[in-house]
């Protein structure tokens, strides 16, 4: 891909930062704003589909849109995601009933898909290989932020003025980064003669995690348990069509998902850590919300401000590992000292109960957001400096990818964990049934997770590029 002039690449930075925090942001904006939304539109019964809409076609879309941008530009593609992104934006905001909310946050996701993948490539396209570490610790407090900062924005928006403008937020901020994509963006790229997509790659790979998703929404409705048939049935359907998929990718003339990258052992090793360390990340953001709103009824807008400690060591450890990494040109030592930190903060949580101080949990948050938030930048740029450039794409959405299902499968596993505590503490009272709840799902789930990503890098051999800078102390800002 062509490289942008230098006095655009800070604005192309700033724009690609932008479009990212709209698909992080809607994932979990929507959330403190839902009980106000089923009130005014009905369908309670639906509440739970209007997050697993977005979530389906974002995810699915993830790795199609980075495949399809290595072999036919980056340019077209991400246009293409920010106007279906911002359409169904708009859409969702003049929503009618409950019925269209979710057929309309499905179109939300089909665009979605494209943000976050690409803008992770087009910082391995456009930024210098030696700030590439500062930028991807940019990327990473971005993506921390957005997770916190949206079920504040999606309290405060429901409070002080209406549900409509949790949709209709992403417009102004999505015209500018359009604006900017459009005039600055050098086009071109991709593979010559790349012929036709994998339509029959594309096709099962929706199934598997079509199915998938369906499999864990359903496990938190209604009670049902794993053995069910509407839960077990989707997730051994998703299994079942993993063998056709690797099948048709191993003799695709251009797969969607390349099986050959992942017989690099680096490249493997990434994506598993990248899957379990979402527990970590998922467990923190949803549990401690309803901890604070449910267990202690703080409004949807003060959980939000109660969870700064948690969002500023996220932002800080991803920004401080990024210039480590710049710095050292090493990424593992900083992931695993990110594990050990994100596994002893979660077992701090076993002790939480209705008496814990705010004083007392802000250390134990600032130590998980300190693990966190080291793996959402670490990681990318372990697998980026791994794959070759005309995989990129690829790679960086794939890291989103399984990132996301992981966030999906530990959301379901806590779920069900969270239910059972809750039952067996109830003789207690409600809200000491909420904080043992809260101290049986969140902290396990967490523990898990920070493990099984420790174990993973561990193993993650040296990288095959050099990430180093030639100048350890500059600053973030000489990007612009």
């Amino acid at each position: 891909m062509n490289e942008p002039p230098r006095s655009h690449s800070g604005l192309l930075l700033i724009a690609v930062l932008g479009g990212m925090f709209l698909a992080m942001l809607d994932q979990t904006i929507v959330g403190t704003a839902l009980p106000r939304i089923t009130e005014d539109l009905g369908g309670q019964n639906l509440y739970t589909w209007t997050v697993t809409a977005y979530l389906l076609t974002s995810t699915v879309t993830v790795p199609l849109y980075g495949r399809l941008s290595d072999l036919y530009g980056r340019k077209l593609l991400l246009i293409t995601g920010i106007v279906i992104f911002l359409t169904g934006s708009a859409l969702c905001a003049l929503a009618q009933n409950m019925g269209e909310l979710i057929a309309f946050r499905a179109v939300q996701g089909l665009g979605a898909g494209a943000l976050l993948p690409l803008s992770l490539a087009l910082v391995a396209d456009t930024v210098p290989p030696g700030q590439r570490g500062r930028a991807q610790g940019a990327v990473g407090g971005v993506m921390a932020l957005s997770y916190v900062l949206g079920p504040y924005l999606g309290g405060l928006f429901t409070d002080y003025a209406s549900w409509h403008w949790v949709f209709l937020v992403n417009l102004p901020i999505g015209a500018l980064v359009l604006a900017i994509i459009w005039r600055y963006l050098p086009g071109g790229g991709g593979i010559p003669n790349a012929g036709r997509p994998d339509y029959a790659g594309i096709t099962v790979l929706t199934a598997v995690i079509s199915s998938l998703l369906i499999g864990l929404t359903m496990k938190g409705i209604d009670n049902h348990t794993w053995t069910d048939t509407v839960v077990i049935g989707p997730i051994l359907l998703a299994l079942l069509l993993l063998v056709p998929f690797v099948m048709i990718e191993k003799r695709a003339a251009q797969p969607i998902m390349p099986m050959a990258l992942f017989r690099d052992r680096a490249y493997t090793l990434t994506n598993t850590a990248s899957f379990f360390s979402a527990f970590c990340l998922f467990a923190s953001v949803v549990f401690l919300p309803r901890y604070f709103q449910e267990a202690l009824g703080h409004s949807a807008s003060t959980s939000g401000l109660l969870l700064y400690p948690l969002m500023i060591a996220m932002v800080a450890g991803s920004l401080l590992t990024g210039i480590l990494i710049s710095g050292s040109g090493r990424y593992k030592p900083w992931l695993l000292g990110a594990a050990v930190l994100a596994a002893a903060g979660s077992l701090m949580f076993t002790e939480l109960t209705l008496n814990t101080s705010l004083w007392t949990m802000s250390i134990w948050m600032i130590l998980i957001g300190l693990g966190i938030g080291p793996t959402l930048s670490g990681l990318t740029l372990a697998i980026q400096a791994t794959v070759d450039p005309k995989d990129m794409g690829t790679a960086s959405s794939n890291i989103t990818f399984f990132r996301q299902i992981g966030g999906s499968v530990a959301l379901a596993i806590a779920g069900a964990l969270y239910a059972d505590s809750l039952t067996s503490h109830m003789d207690r009272g409600l809200h000491h049934a909420q904080a043992a709840a809260t101290a049986s799902a969140l902290p396990w789930l967490s523990v898990v997770g920070a493990i099984a990503a420790f174990l993973a890098v561990i193993f993650l051999p040296a990288p095959r590029r050099s990430l180093k800078t030639s100048s350890a102390g500059a600053s973030l800002s000489s990007l612009a």
